[in-house]
């Protein structure tokens, strides 16, 4: 597909590739320079807050392991014969 650099730098993107992707107009991509090639990938942005919300739920938890206060499981077969001793 043909693409045209218009005024500003802007393109637009073939309807048929937004379809494909499920892209819908807000969404963010990541645009990058790779060999001569411009790439474009749908990303997701996260506010800081939720990324920092998220990062000390998982101290927690580590923090948690470590102490031995949460089992850790090597497998999920493992972690459901667990569950089922109770």
């Amino acid at each position: 597909m043909l693409a045209e650099l218009r005024q500003k730098s802007q393109i637009t993107i073939p309807r048929e590739i937004v379809a494909k992707l499920g892209l819908s107009e807000g969404d963010k991509l990541e645009i990058f320079e790779r060999d001569g090639t411009i790439c474009m990938m749908p990303v997701v942005v996260y506010p800081k807050k939720y990324i920092d919300e998220l990062l000390g739920e998982i101290n927690e938890a580590k923090a948690k392991i470590a102490s031995g206060e949460q089992p850790a499981f090597d497998s999920v077969d493992a972690l459901f014969a667990k569950l089922e001793e109770k």
